[in-house]
């Protein structure tokens, strides 16, 4: 099977996912929040994450050059899916740095394997994630990346303290996210993220928003860092 046929094989849940014709919605609330959290993407919504429109409406390039990723940095991607965004950072990295792609789905990361290995990157490590731990080496980490990913975390605390542990003391977590505040973007509410969820979300884990970035056309970048006393 080639990249592109395990890509396309089955599209139709992204489509249902976004548009809330009957896709299983998860119905957890976020216990200080009260926020609705969001049911994962599976491997059918795959071709909506490699979709052209995504150039366009999320600016990739620009979104990774606003964060900041250098050569050498170590790096995760949490739910990193077929690996539209591990390709490039593992590309900006360079050979000296190294790129963990977790997920929780296996059949996400046969084809982020297939992806990298076209692409002929041999910086990225896939690692099989669960619901509650990403699975990540303690003190390791320059950078995690969830790109609109963090809503459909069914154990977000459990997972932001996992995350945390991951980080360098200096390190940074960077959530995009779609803006809730803004009720044309269309995508249903379950998977956007409003600044002030997201702080009160990510504070009470120990982590402090440090700034948000708005130069994306529909998503907010939080740049977040640990509490370290």
């Amino acid at each position: 099977m080639t990249l592109r046929q395990a890509i396309s094989y089955v599209s139709v849940a992204a489509v249902l996912c976004l548009t809330g014709t009957p896709a299983a919605f998860a119905q957890s609330e976020h216990p200080i929040t009260g926020r609705r959290i969001a049911s994962i993407m599976g491997v059918g919504g795959a071709d909506w994450l490699e979709r052209s429109e995504r150039e366009i409406e999320e600016l990739p390039e620009t979104a990774l050059d606003k964060i900041g990723i250098r050569k050498g940095m170590t790096v995760a991607d949490v739910g990193a899916g077929v690996g539209y965004f591990t390709v490039r950072l593992a590309r900006r990295v360079g050979p000296s740095g190294k790129v963990y792609a977790v997920d929780v789905q296996p059949e996400m990361l046969s084809i982020l394997k297939q992806r990298a290995a076209k692409a002929d990157l041999h910086n990225i490590v896939p690692v099989l994630g669960s619901e509650s731990d990403p699975k990540l080496p303690p003190a390791s980490l320059d950078l995690i990346l969830l790109v609109d990913v963090y809503h459909e975390f069914s154990q977000p605390q459990k997972m932001l303290q996992r995350m945390s542990e991951a980080l360098k003391n200096d390190g940074r977590l960077i959530l995009l996210e779609y803006r809730k505040e803004d009720p044309h973007i269309p995508i249903r509410t379950e998977h956007k993220m409003s600044i002030a969820e997201v702080k009160s979300e990510l504070e009470a884990e120990g982590l402090r928003v440090e700034k948000v970035l708005n130069d994306l056309p529909r998503q907010h970048i939080f740049i977040v860092r640990k509490n370290v006393n």
